[in-house]
């Protein structure tokens, strides 16, 4: 399984692009928990998350993300901002996947 969690400011401009992701993941057989959240909340719970992507609209909370991340282990990436825009869940599954060494 792998736990995937989006990012940004509220965790509701991801919804669509994680309901891409998921219809994505189902097709190619992969087992996905994919899921949204605001960055403030990933940071007091992080959960079982093995890979952050940040909406590219909070690009500027890189930083801060990687501040969280990095003692626990978790690669933090920002979504492209056409994957994003177009709702590419495809290209951002393959983000996150890479990002996990996978």
């Amino acid at each position: 399984m792998k736990y995937i969690t989006l990012a940004c400011q509220l965790g509701m401009t991801t919804e669509l692009l994680v309901k891409k992701m998921v219809a994505y993941a189902e097709e190619q057989g992969i087992e996905a928990d994919i899921h949204a959240t605001s960055l403030a909340q990933f940071v007091e719970e992080p959960g079982q998350t093995q890979v952050l992507l940040l909406g590219p609209q909070v690009k500027y909370l890189l930083k801060r993300a990687k501040e969280a991340c990095d003692p626990l282990g978790i690669p933090v990436g920002v979504i492209d901002t056409r994957d994003y825009a177009l709702q590419r869940g495809e290209n951002v599954v393959k983000q996150a996947l890479a990002l996990i060494g996978e």
